[in-house]
Parts: structure tokens; C-alpha cells; sequence
């Protein structure tokens, strides 16, 4: 399982220890992983994600995942999130014309 975010790609990134005495010895910041359940309200079901806490307070944020993922972009994102955000759009193209001929009937 590799250390990066499905929906940032937020990964681990390397620096230094550097002590009092300006010693340097190599070290990895690992990002603050979650594993998380965000329920999608276009597709009526919850999806469990390994995403940062950063990008949870993001998803908080935008109003939820669909609108995360709709403003996301597509190389930033994980296969299986790349996945969701396309049922996401599927299922907002569906049920546009939907309340178009709802609208107009009214």
C-alpha cells in the first residue's frame, strides 16, 4: 500500500534531522493518512479512501466529495478516485435531462 493520498497525491517527502551542532542525517516526512468513509451524495453510497487529513478538511470545505471531485484534478487523483469522479459525472449527465423535462412540464 503506498503512502499517498487518493485525492491529492499528497506522498512522503524526504529532508534532513539537523541537530544543535548542525549534524544532517536524512529523514522521511510521511503525510498524515486516514483511512476515511465519504459518502457520495450523487451516487447514494459511501466509499471508503486513504486520504490526508489535509484533504479531508478540503473535502469539508468544497461541500463534500462530489464537489471535490468535480474541481479536482485528474492527474492529482488516485485509480480508484479517478473511478468515482466518473460515475459522479455519469450520474450528474443522467439526471440532468431528467429535471430539464421536469422543469418544463411544471
Amino acid at each position: 500500500m503506498a503512502r499517498r493520498c487518493e485525492l491529492t497525491g499528497k506522498g512522503v517527502m524526504s529532508g534532513n534531522n539537523v541537530s544543535h551542532a548542525l549534524n544532517r542525517t536524512r529523514r522521511r516526512f510521511l503525510p498524515n493518512l486516514c483511512r476515511v468513509t465519504l459518502i457520495s451524495e450523487a451516487l447514494g453510497r459511501s466509499v471508503k479512501l486513504r486520504i490526508a487529513a489535509s484533504a479531508l478538511r478540503t473535502v469539508e470545505h468544497r461541500g463534500g466529495l462530489d464537489n471535490f471531485l468535480r474541481k479536482a484534478k485528474d492527474a492529482e487523483l488516485s485509480v480508484r478516485a479517478l473511478g468515482i469522479k466518473r460515475e459522479i459525472l455519469a450520474s450528474a449527465a443522467s439526471e440532468t435531462p431528467e429535471t430539464a423535462e421536469a422543469t418544463a412540464s411544471a
